[in-house]
């Protein structure tokens, strides 16, 4: 019991960097002086703004946000008070962060009552969540849809088209267009069949380590060839980041959609796609049927400067079908939904006049092998 005693006694407490306390919160928190002068932020912050520490501290608070912000007007009564103020659903709207619905809460920060703590905690980081699990459920239903017209539409297609063969052999010049009609509306119908039988591929995944800035530099490459051909690319990549956990070859076809739909709502000129990389500390997602939360700190962004997306599509532009294009099949983002799950990731976006993020967020490896 002595030896116990003497051992606790030899126990320190270990030291907490304040600092590693707030860049652990998911939570973005500021803290702001009497002139709202920007004086402390943590990490979450720097992905709320897309900028660094260093370039936001000594910044007012006015240089971010528009004037007509609701925030300010919370800070101006937490300091008439000289308590918290707290305010769920309120829209924060600014170049840097786009349309996001915040819970705010404003604190006078103790013996400093000029200096007020901000704390901005995303409304939908819950409906993020619900948002993925949708997807992945759309991509569900287009699986079962595939097996069943697997099996009850190409087999009678293939015995229409094999009759209107043996009629065209008998029939008059004017009663082929009729014939050689039914021939090709078959084969366009199985080709549609075709596409959709990828989704009921229920096989795992092969993954190992990938390295996203080549799986992007690819699709700019082939997009620059192609879809993307006058279109400006601009790249902000994080040289640091890990390497993907996951399957080269699907990652192309993820990106290579996200940025042929990206390209497809330019403006006639002046189209511009911005590909980003990116690690965030903190997200993590439940695998459906386990106990498991993957961690996903490598986001890669395609943004765009089209039309953007229309309000009534939006809740459901991952489901199958759902297309504004006139020839489109609304099955591509059906196809990245099911892709992004398979690899364990999530799928977001944002989308206004002139600014449209695609968000990907992946696993990293973890070790050198790639396990």
């Amino acid at each position: 019991m002595s030896k116990r005693l003497a051992f606790l006694r030899r126990r320190t407490t270990p030291q907490i960097d304040p600092a590693a306390v707030l860049n652990a919160l998911t939570a973005a928190v500021l803290v702001l002086d009497d002139e709202f002068v920007i004086q402390h932020v943590n990490s979450s912050t720097e992905a709320l703004f897309e900028s660094s520490s260093a370039h936001l501290c000594g910044m007012s608070l006015h240089d971010l946000l528009p004037p007509d912000c609701p925030l300010f007007t919370l800070i101006e009564q937490a300091r008439l008070e000289a308590s918290c103020v707290s305010e769920y659903g309120v829209s924060l709207d600014s170049p840097r962060t786009g349309l996001r619905t915040m819970n705010i809460q404003v604190s006078p920060l103790g013996e400093v009552p000029d200096c007020m703590v901000v704390s901005l905690h995303e409304q939908s980081i819950a409906l993020k969540i619900g948002a993925q699990l949708n997807a992945r459920n759309s991509a569900r239903s287009v699986t079962a849809m595939a097996a069943i017209l697997a099996h009850e539409v190409k087999n009678p297609l293939s015995g229409i088209r094999g009759a209107a063969q043996l009629l065209e052999q008998g029939c008059s010049v004017e009663d082929r267009t009729l014939t050689q009609l039914i021939c090709e509306e078959s084969d366009r119908i199985v080709a549609l069949v075709n596409r959709m039988e990828v989704f009921s591929d229920k096989r795992p995944i092969e993954r190992s380590a990938v390295n996203i800035h080549r799986v992007l530099e690819h699709v700019r490459r082939v997009a620059q060839a192609g879809c993307a051909r006058n279109v400006r690319f601009v790249e902000h990549y994080d040289p640091s980041l890990p390497q993907v956990l996951g399957n080269r070859d699907q990652l192309i076809q993820v990106f290579l959609n996200l940025v042929k739909n990206a390209a497809e709502a330019m403006p006639d000129d002046g189209g511009e796609i911005v590909l980003t990389t990116a690690f965030q500390h903190g997200v993590r997602l439940a695998v459906p049927g386990s106990d498991i939360r993957m961690h996903l700190p490598l986001v890669v962004s395609v943004q765009d400067n089209g039309q953007g997306i229309p309000a009534d599509l939006r809740p459901h532009l991952f489901d199958p079908f759902v297309t504004t294009k006139a020839t489109g099949t609304g099955l591509g983002l059906a196809l990245v939904a099911k892709i992004i799950g398979d690899h364990g990731g999530v799928i977001e976006f944002d989308s206004q006049p002139r600014r449209t993020i695609f968000r990907v967020m992946l696993p990293m490896v973890q070790n050198e092998d790639g396990l």
